[in-house]
């Protein structure tokens, strides 16, 4: 059982919420503060103050006063004119982790809610019941107005979800639950929709499956080096250590770890001097990678227990103040940067794509074919690899370097920061397919060389490899093979 206070949610645990189906609560002590916060605003409709998204309209209405009678049609209104969102929904996953970080952030107690506004989204996570939330139609700042408020059309009975494998009306799944919809009151639709998480439930998905994939991305380009009798000299320490950046050396750590009794791998001078940069340079280029890793995950932790709502209520009340916490700039640069670092991944293994399968560039029957000129081996794998590659540089350019203003230009900067979000996992996902085009050459390449020869590391991938996409005997649909080894990595667990 994962307890949520507000304050210390960690990755790890929202792994096993969002993979595992760990079960979650609330702390007792975060749950008084809410009650503490939604007096406060209780207080404030009772007294007639004027406080914005309490008392007043939203935006630039915010200069419009609502009637203490009509606070609970105020929220009800927003909710029904924010949702529309458009395209295809969040992966259910997103949608679960969004759950999640919703209720965590409503407990730290800033946000005026009731609580059963959090019980509610915790019985939507604890059975399994995910709105379908449409992945367009966030700007990234006033929160992710649209994708969240298809979240918050569930907790009213409203909208759609999917629930045991199937996409149906909300109201069908909470019934089948047991669960109650709620009528929001005072505050609690503006509380649900204002902030950052549909762009940082992205985010850590994309993050824990990048994390993964650099992983993976070293062992495969282990194999490859044993395809290419590839110098290990260059994975020395010295080197490394002489350079000093801590994720390059571990990286060539991890190397000559996998690499350490292999019988295929060279000395500079056996064959040649040096190797080609794709091969010479993975410590220092993914070792790159993993410093843009550290940088995404610290600041997606800082917002997975963030208070990104507004306005915002401190001292029971006392001082209620309206600011810009829903501002996703902070995200929209981490994503950006978690694009372009997973698309350099894909980069340098398309280059090592290219000289496993190149007869110019290794002495390796061309393009890894059983029967060159007859059978054409692995020639398009690179083509689809290259393909990935060039639709990844795209995807890489910046979403957080434009902005668009909205709502009769009060609000006149935003972030972009959900569809810099998507954009890096679609990167993530091309790299995947990259990787796994990779690990076939790879594994076809130490076949020509000699598998006993391999070390006992990439032995032991290779031979799981094979299960999922046999030796190239004869040429086949490679697209097969793609998929089900894209599939298998994807599916592997990390490393830590």
């Amino acid at each position: 059982m994962i307890t949520l206070t507000g304050e210390h949610l960690t990755f790890l645990e929202v792994e096993k919420v969002l993979y595992q189906f760990e079960k979650v609560t609330a702390s007792s002590g975060a749950m008084e503060k809410v009650k503490a916060s939604r007096a406060a605003v209780e207080n404030i409709v009772n007294d007639g103050k004027i406080i914005y998204g309490i008392t007043t309209g939203f935006g630039k209405f915010s200069d419009v006063f609502i009637k203490k009678g009509d606070v609970e049609a105020l929220q009800l209104n927003l909710i029904h004119s924010h949702a529309c969102g458009v395209g295809e929904p969040f992966p259910e996953v997103v949608s679960r982790a969004m759950l999640l970080l919703r209720a965590n952030a409503l407990l730290k107690g800033f946000s005026g809610v009731r609580p059963v506004i959090i019980e509610r989204l915790l019985d939507l996570l604890n059975t399994k019941i995910h709105p379908v939330i449409p992945q367009q139609g966030s700007l990234g700042a006033s929160g992710d107005l649209a994708p969240l408020s298809h979240l918050a059309l569930v907790l009213l009975g409203e909208g759609e979800v999917f629930y045991k494998g199937k996409r149906m009306p909300a109201m069908e799944a909470l019934a089948f639950e047991g669960i109650s919809p709620v009528t929001l009151t005072a505050k609690e639709g503006l509380a649900l929709i204002n902030g950052t998480q549909a762009m940082t439930a992205m985010g850590v998905v994309s993050y824990l499956e990048a994390e993964k994939l650099a992983y993976q991305s070293e062992l495969i380009a282990s194999v490859t080096l044993e395809g290419l009798q590839g110098i290990m000299d260059a994975f020395d320490e010295d080197i490394h250590l002489a350079r000093g950046y801590q994720e390059q050396v571990d990286v060539a750590r991890r190397i000559r770890e996998y690499l350490v009794d292999s019988r295929l791998v060279t000395k500079q001078g056996e064959i040649r001097v040096q190797d080609a940069y794709s091969l010479r340079c993975v410590p220092q280029v993914h070792g790159a990678t993993w410093q843009t890793l550290r940088y995404v995950k610290e600041k997606l932790e800082i917002e997975m227990n963030a208070a990104t709502d507004n306005p915002l209520i401190f001292d029971e009340g006392r001082k209620v103040i309206s600011g810009g916490n829903f501002h996703g700039q902070p995200i929209a640069f981490a994503m950006d940067f978690l694009a372009i670092a997973i698309a350099e991944l894909a980069n340098i293994s398309e280059r090592r794509i290219e000289r496993l399968v190149n007869p110019q560039l290794n002495d390796l029957p061309g393009f890894l074919s059983p029967e060159p000129g007859l059978q054409s081996g692995a020639m398009i794998m690179q083509y689809a690899a290259a393909s990935l590659v060039s639709e990844n540089k795209t995807l890489a350019h910046p979403a957080s370097v434009d902005s668009i203003p909205s709502s009769a230009n009060q609000e006149d900067h935003v972030s972009m920061g959900t569809i810099g979000s998507r954009h890096a996992h679609q990167v993530i996902t091309n790299t995947r397919r990259v990787i796994a085009i990779e690990a076939i050459c790879a594994a076809q390449a130490v076949e020509y060389r000699g598998v006993d020869k391999m070390a006992t590391a990439t032995r032991n991938f290779f031979n799981q490899l094979r299960e999922v996409s046999p030796s190239i005997t004869v040429d086949r649909i490679f697209s097969k093979d793609i998929e089900a080894v894209n599939g298998w990595l994807k599916g592997l667990g990390a490393e830590r």
